[in-house]
C-alpha cells in the first residue's frame, strides 16, 4: 500500500476552514452568474432594475449551468474522500479507480438507444456499480490488497475508454460529437438541474451517521471490527452511496476527473479528517473548485472549452506540489 506522508499543517481550525469554504462556494457563484459574452449586472437584476433578458440569461442559462456544476463537483470530491478511505489510499477516487468510465459507457448506450433522461441518470449509475464489482472481481474478489485494486481500477478505466471510443465510431449519428464533448466534461446540457441538490442533501445525511464508522474504517479493517464497526455492511452501503454520487456526476457533466482526487487530499493536508468535516467540505470545495473551473471554461476563450481540460490543466501543477510536500513510502 502507498502511503503519504503530511510534512506540512496550516494552523487554522475547522470552524475557521468552513468559513472560508462557504465564502468560496458564494464567491463562485457570483463569478458564474456574471460571467459571459453578455454583460448582467447581479446588483441591478437584484434590485429588480434588470431587463426581461438579464433575466432569462440568469435564471434559463447560468444559474442552472452553476447549480449543475456545483453539484457535480460535490459529488466528486464527496465520493472522492469515500473512495479513499474505502481503498486507504490517497490517491483513489472514482475517475481513477473506473466508477466514472462505467457510468459513461453505461449513458452513452442509453443515449445511443434514444432513452429518456432517467433512464440515462439510472444506467449512469447502474454503470458505475458494475465497474465496481468488476475492479473487485479482477483484484481478487474483494480480498486484493488496496494498491492492486487501484491498479486494477486503472486498467478497466482504460477499458472502458476504449470501448466508449468504438461506440462513438460505430454510430455515425450527428448528435455523437456533441457526447464526444459531454464525455470530456461538459455542464452546458443540464437544464434543469435542482435534482442534484436533493441527492447532495441525501449524501450529506449519509456523511452523517456513517461518520464515526468511517473514522474507525480510516485505521484500518482490524481497529474498526474491534470498535464494534460490521465492516462488511459499511462497505456495501459506502461503495453503493459511491457509485450513486459517481452516476449522478457523470449524468450532469460527463467524465471529469481531478475533483474527486485532489479536493479531499488537499483538504486532509489542511487539517480536516474526521469524516463529519471532511465529506461536508469536500462537498463545499469539489463544487467551487468546478464551478469556477466551468466559468473559466466558458469564458477564457471565443469557443468553449470542455470544463475536464480545465481541470486537468488545474490540477496537473497542484498534484506535483502536493506530492512534493510528502515523503511516498511502501508499506
Amino acid at each position: 500500500m502507498i502511503t503519504l506522508k503530511r510534512t506540512f499543517f496550516l494552523h487554522i481550525n475547522i470552524s475557521s476552514w468552513f468559513v472560508i469554504l462557504v465564502l468560496l462556494a458564494g464567491a463562485s457563484f457570483v463569478f458564474a452568474l456574471s460571467s459571459g459574452a453578455m454583460q448582467v449586472s447581479l446588483w441591478q437584476w437584484w434590485l429588480g432594475y434588470g431587463d426581461t433578458i438579464n433575466q432569462e440569461v440568469l435564471l434559463q442559462l447560468r444559474l442552472p449551468r452553476a447549480i449543475a456544476s456545483f453539484s457535480t463537483g460535490a459529488l466528486l470530491g464527496m465520493a472522492g474522500a469515500l473512495m479513499q478511505v474505502l481503498l486507504r489510499n490517497p490517491l483513489a477516487d472514482p475517475y481513477v479507480v473506473g466508477l466514472s468510465g462505467g457510468a459513461a459507457v453505461a449513458s452513452v448506450v442509453a443515449i445511443i438507444s434514444g432513452a429518456s433522461a432517467w433512464i440515462i441518470s439510472s444506467s449512469a449509475f447502474f454503470g458505475a456499480l458494475v465497474s465496481m464489482f468488476l475492479v473487485f472481481f479482477l483484484a481478487g474478489r474483494g480480498q486484493g490488497s488496496p494498491l492492486r485494486i487501484l491498479l486494477t481500477g486503472i486498467v478497466v478505466a482504460a477499458g472502458w475508454g476504449a470501448l466508449i471510443s468504438v461506440l462513438l465510431v460505430s454510430e455515425p449519428h450527428q448528435s455523437m460529437a456533441a457526447v464526444r464533448f459531454w464525455l470530456m466534461g461538459d455542464l452546458s446540457a443540464p437544464s434543469s438541474p435542482y435534482w442534484s441538490l436533493v441527492v447532495i442533501v441525501i449524501a450529506l445525511l449519509f456523511s452523517w451517521v456513517w461518520a464515526p464508522s468511517l473514522d474507525m474504517l480510516s485505521g484500518g479493517d482490524a481497529q474498526a471490527t474491534a470498535s464494534g464497526v460490521n465492516v462488511r455492511r459499511l462497505r456495501i452501503v459506502s461503495y453503493l452511496a459511491v457509485s450513486f454520487m459517481t452516476g449522478c456526476a457523470v449524468t450532469l457533466g460527463g467524465s471529469i476527473g481531478f475533483v474527486g482526487l485532489m479536493v479531499p487530499h488537499g483538504l486532509r493536508l489542511s487539517g480536516i479528517n474526521g469524516y463529519r468535516a471532511l465529506l461536508p467540505a469536500s462537498a463545499l470545495a469539489g463544487g467551487a473548485l468546478l464551478t469556477f473551473a466551468d466559468t473559466l471554461a466558458r469564458t477564457a476563450l471565443p469557443e468553449p472549452l470542455p470544463v475536464g481540460m480545465v481541470t486537468a490543466v488545474l490540477g496537473v501543477p497542484l498534484f506535483l506540489y502536493l506530492l512534493s510536500r510528502y515523503q511516498i513510502a511502501s508499506t
